[in-house]
Order: structure tokens, then C-alpha cells, then sequence
């Protein structure tokens, strides 16, 4: 729980979503830039690539932090072009910090 501007109490939402980046993804370093800003932003879950040339993520946390984390995922790191940019709800645990997981 955190306080407000007017020193009410509100309540923390948190969500976990997977997303599914497509374009040139891969090559560009994208695992390791997204393991680097999902980490600054607290997040927890993982990064990996897939073998049809996407890369995979789960994020999960602070419902505006995954928010955040998302808009980041949709321009990558410089050298990525992302081409579409999926986002789903997710039940799975996300586990504690952030990594980057082998390739699927």
C-alpha cells in the first residue's frame, strides 16, 4: 500500500502479462536490453527468443510499471525494428527478479 498526494491510503494493482515481439529482434541485443529495463522497473519474469525470430517475455508487477515496461518493448533497443508487438493476460508465476531464459 501507498499514499496519495492528499495522504489517503491506495492500494497497489499488480498484473502479469506475456508479450510476443516480432521484427528484427533478434541479433540486436534485445534479451539483454529488456532484462536491464524490467529491472530498473522492479518487474519480475523473463526474456528469450524464439526460434521463428520473435523474442517472448513475461512481465509481472505494479500494474502502470508493466504498463511502462510494454511501450518500452514496442521500440527496443537501437538496431531493433519492431513490426507487431502482442500482449496477453497471464496466470503464470512470474517467480522472483528478472532473466533472460534459453531459447524456445
Amino acid at each position: 500500500m501507498t499514499t496519495n498526494n492528499n495522504g489517503q491510503a491506495e492500494e497497489r494493482r499488480a498484473k502479469t502479462v506475456r508479450v510476443s515481439i516480432k521484427g528484427r529482434v533478434q541479433g540486436v541485443f534485445y534479451r539483454n536490453w529488456t532484462v536491464e529495463n524490467a529491472r530498473e522497473l522492479g518487474m519480475n519474469g523473463w526474456v528469450r527468443n524464439r526460434r521463428d525470430g520473435s523474442v517472448e517475455a513475461l512481465f509481472s508487477g505494479d500494474t502502470q510499471l508493466v504498463d511502462r515496461m510494454v511501450e518500452k518493448c514496442r521500440c527496443g533497443p537501437n538496431g531493433a525494428s519492431v513490426t507487431g508487438l502482442q500482449v496477453h493476460p497471464s496466470s503464470e508465476t512470474a517467480g522472483d527478479g528478472f532473466q533472460k531464459k534459453p531459447t524456445l
